[in-house]
């Protein structure tokens, strides 16, 4: 029987992560191994994970999410697992989530998901699925096109062997959006969602009309510098095009900051530029320490990236998309 390895990428939610674990351990469909990515956890996760029987762990620093799976998903890898089932800690299967992925259709070149619900109605999807609020609404067994990485993920060992690993530069948020895309639209493998294969989740309520801390926001930053790269995956063959949504992206990003922004208005648009900087100079040096660092230094080098790219990021600010030609040029 093709062994089958749970992969959770874990940091300082040592309850939800023994959760998930517990979860994964009550499967119909049982795992033959679990391995906990331990992202340089403060709390107890480290001495908790210690204790556990039957259970795989490695501790490394905080190399974000993206460092978490690349971890996980190599190691899985080379220790020759069939399948490899990625999720977050804050998540958590239904009981015959597993058993429910495997049944009837083996493909090895496919990408399942499973079906992502609130954890506490039990009931809606915690993200767009189609037309669907709700899985009472989905009277079919599988929703083709339709995936949410990392979140009950299952892919088989030659999608790896096809695709490689998630890029670890990221760090975090887009990391997965990235490595999907890479599968789907480069590599053309087709992806699903089973529809009774339960993961839970909290629900999620980003928006970018919230009102984020300047001072403290560093996660802006890979949100803004990583959907460069989510393009240039989701775009394989047409390059140009990627340049030209990402431009669309910083256009319309700057736009919602200052008509739903409260605070620092002027010092979020010039922020804006900083991670679309690095993304087009694939710069992935910026830890979250260093964008902390910076940002307490108002907006003195921030407004010198301006100099740096000053016909595309002009076009921006005075509300035109750039073009292809600007971005190159810089």
């Amino acid at each position: 029987m093709d062994k089958v390895i749970a992969v959770i990428v874990t940091f300082n939610r040592h309850k939800l992560l023994s959760d998930c674990i517990t979860a994964l351990k009550n499967q119909t469909r049982k795992v033959d191994g679990i391995l906990v990515i331990n992202n340089g956890s403060t709390d107890e996760t480290s001495a908790w994970l210690k204790k556990q029987k039957n259970l795989d762990h490695i501790s490394q620093e905080n190399v974000g999410s993206a460092g978490g799976f690349y971890t996980g998903i190599k190691t899985a890898y080379e220790r020759g697992y069939n399948w490899i089932w990625l999720m977050d800690d804050d998540g958590s299967p239904k009981e015959d989530a597993l058993e429910k992925l495997l049944e009837d259709d083996t493909e090895e070149l496919l990408l399942r998901n499973c079906a992502v619900i609130n954890k506490d109605d039990k009931k809606t999807f915690v993200w767009k699925t189609l037309h669907y609020k709700n899985i009472d609404e989905v009277k079919s067994k599988v929703i083709h096109n339709i995936a949410h990485p990392f979140n009950g993920t299952l892919l088989h060992r030659k999608i790896v062997e096809r695709v490689g690993f998630p890029n670890p530069r990221l760090f975090l948020w887009g990391d997965e959006t990235e490595y999907y895309y890479r599968i789907i639209k480069k590599n053309a493998i087709p992806f699903c969602t089973i529809t009774d294969s339960i993961h839970y989740h909290p629900a999620t309520s980003f928006s970018y009309k919230q009102e984020w801390d300047y001072k403290t926001g560093w996660k802006m930053y890979y949100y803004i510098r990583n959907r460069f790269h989510v393009h240039r995956s989701k775009f394989p063959a047409v390059t140009p095009f990627a340049y030209l949504m990402y431009a669309g992206f910083l256009l319309v990003f700057a736009f919602i900051t200052l008509v739903f922004q409260k605070t620092d208005k002027i010092k979020k648009i010039r922020f804006i530029l900083w991670p679309a900087k690095d993304a087009l100079q694939n710069n992935f040096s910026a830890t979250p320490a260093n964008i902390l660092e910076r940002l307490k230094t108002k907006t003195k080098e921030l407004s010198a990236d301006i100099s740096a790219y000053p016909n595309a990021f002009n076009s921006l600010i005075h509300g035109q998309t750039p073009t292809l030609q600007q971005f190159e040029k810089a």
